[in-house]
This record gives structure tokens, sequence and C-alpha cells, in this order.
């Protein structure tokens, strides 16, 4: 199949459309022995110890922003020069949810009884390292991650932020990092499960390249029989993230990173993951520029979008465990 063309206009029209019951079947394509072998090797690739907490536009200047990680209760907030703080989300004095104290010119004000953190060690609160890429944040957990530390996380390539629109989504299920990074490295599933949004969907190549790449051709469906046609490729570069990056098409060089960040267990001892998907979507077109310009109103359309793909995924992920729990899993 010739790779995508992009065209005078950013929409195509399907020309010979298929029934989703006539498509062509993927499921011998999707050996669950490649899916297998895929997620083994991202999760033997280093991650520093780092986990995505969340999108950087929710730490703002007065609220903290709480999670609990990998079992960790996590707070991050920001300095007066707009730097992101972090640490333990428990006060060291007697325990109160540091979540929910207020931020007051840069330092974290405990609202039981106002024990004030700067960001530096305090009364036995020592601080974790944190990272704001400008699109989302990020803690390291070495209690945790049980690796090497690195001095930063390994934020893939993106588009210049300045030059796209970017939108956050986080989701929350009953499953694994695994599991979800799993789902993503399943690319033959997009065309059945999701028919509303995925049209025509051929893997051409996977895994391979030294980036361990699976390559698919693909249309986003607008409406109708009007798509986006698109080349893209589906890497994981670290034990807990899958990159789908655009590389021939409309919006070249757009990517939409799924992190997968471990909770901790709910009260029946069942795992929670957090899914944090970044979406930053570029062209070159001159339009494109409008499309920026409204990234206020577009950033809650491509948050419902990722949302609603995540409600099957999220269920595809759960599913999963829930399998992998019982020994019944066939992969």
């Amino acid at each position: 199949m010739d790779a995508p063309r992009r065209g005078r206009y950013p929409l195509s029209l399907r020309r010979r459309p298929v029934a989703w019951e006539r498509q062509r079947p993927t499921w011998r394509d999707a050996a669950p022995g490649i899916i297998a072998g895929a997620l083994e090797r991202a999760k033997a690739r280093p991650s520093g110890n780092w986990y995505a907490v969340g999108a950087s536009r929710q730490v703002g200047r007065d609220r903290p922003l709480g999670r609990t990680v990998a079992g960790t209760e996590v707070v991050l907030w920001r300095a007066a020069d707009g730097r992101l703080r972090g640490g333990p989300g428990a006060c060291p004095h007697l325990g109160a949810p540091l979540k929910d104290s207020p931020v007051r010119c840069g330092t974290l004000v405990c609202h039981w009884h106002g024990l004030a953190l700067d960001g530096g060690p305090f009364a036995g609160w020592e601080p974790y390292p944190v990272y704001d890429d400008g699109v989302l944040v990020w803690v390291r957990l070495d209690h945790a991650g049980g690796e090497e530390p690195l001095g930063r996380p390994r934020v893939p390539e993106r588009p210049d932020t300045a030059a796209a629109v970017a939108a956050v989504h986080t989701g929350v299920g009953r499953c694994e990092p695994d599991d979800v990074v799993a789902n993503r490295l399943d690319p033959w599933h997009g065309a059945w499960f999701h028919p509303y949004s995925f049209v025509d969907l051929t893997v051409t190549d996977g895994p391979a390249g030294p980036s361990d790449a699976f390559t698919v051709d693909v249309s986003f469906k607008v409406a109708g029989r009007l798509v986006v046609p698109v080349r893209a490729e589906f890497t994981a570069p670290g034990p807990r993230t899958v990159v789908m990056r655009i590389t021939e098409g409309e919006g070249a060089g757009s990517v939409v990173e799924t992190h997968a960040t471990p909770l901790g267990t709910d009260a029946s001892g069942r795992p929670r993951t957090a899914v944090v998907e970044a979406v930053v979507a570029a062209s070159d077109r001159p339009g494109f520029a409008v499309a920026r310009a409204a990234a206020p109103l577009l950033r809650p359309l491509m948050r419902a979008t990722a949302g609603r793909l995540w409600r099957d995924d999220m269920a595809y992920a759960e599913r999963r465990w829930e399998l992998r729990r019982a020994g019944r899993f066939p992969g």
C-alpha cells in the first residue's frame, strides 16, 4: 500500500468505503507473540524511575496537584517563579492531605496547622525530583522504580509546542501498566474496535527497525466518507510509554503519547493505573494558525476524543488484566 500523500486539502473522500463487517480480519496478523515480544522489549528499556503525573496546565499558582503514584502520595505545586516543586503528599506534622492546601506566593501552606513548605527539606518533609516538560509534569520515585535514576525523564520528541496545540487526557482503570501498554502495542484492533474514529487500517510493518516500530496506514474518520489518511509509527521508548507519531500525510510530526502510571490498589486489592495521554498536534498549513488561536476551545474537544477512545481501550486493558489474574489469558 502506498504511503498517504498530503493533498491540497486536509480531508479526503473515501471512494470505495468498506462496511465494518466486510473489512479484512486482522486476528491472524495480531499474533499474541508479537504483542508480547514488543511489550517485553519495552519493559526492558529504562525509565530512570520517572512517572508521568498529569498535565502541566493542571499545576497552577494557587492550588497544588495531588496524586497517588505507585502507592506513594505525591503533591506538586509551583514556586513564586513558576518552577515546579513536589514531594510527599502528607504533611509531616499530623499527616494532613497537602493536595487540599493552598499555595501562597509559591509556598504550600498546610490547611490544618499552617506548616509552610517552600519545596526544600523541612520538618521531616523531603522533596522528590520533579520535572515540567511544558506539556506534562513528572515525579521521580526511586524507591518505587528501583532502576538507576536519571536526571530527567526521557520525554519523546515532539513538535515545537509554540507552533502546536497540545491537550492531555487522564483516565483511570483497574489494571496494570502492562495492560495499557499492550493495548497500544496492538494497532490491529483500531478499525474493528473503534470504527467511529478509524477506517482502512493496515499494519504495513512491525515491529521493525532500530526504533522497534509498528508502521500503520490508517484514516481518521471525520464525518461520513470524509477522512484524513496518514501513516503513523507506534514505538515504546520506555516501560510505561507508547508513542504514536504521524510520519506521512496530514499533520506529519504530530504525536500521541500514552503514559501508563501505576497508582496503587483499591480497597479490594485490585491494581489501579492512570492513563496520562498527551496529544500534540501540528501542521505547516497556513490555516493551522487559526487552530492555534482557538486552542482553548480545541483542547476540550481533543480531550473528549481521547476520552471516548479510552473508554473502549480501558475496557480492553481491564479485561486483559482480569484474564491474566484468572490464568485464562490466551496470549
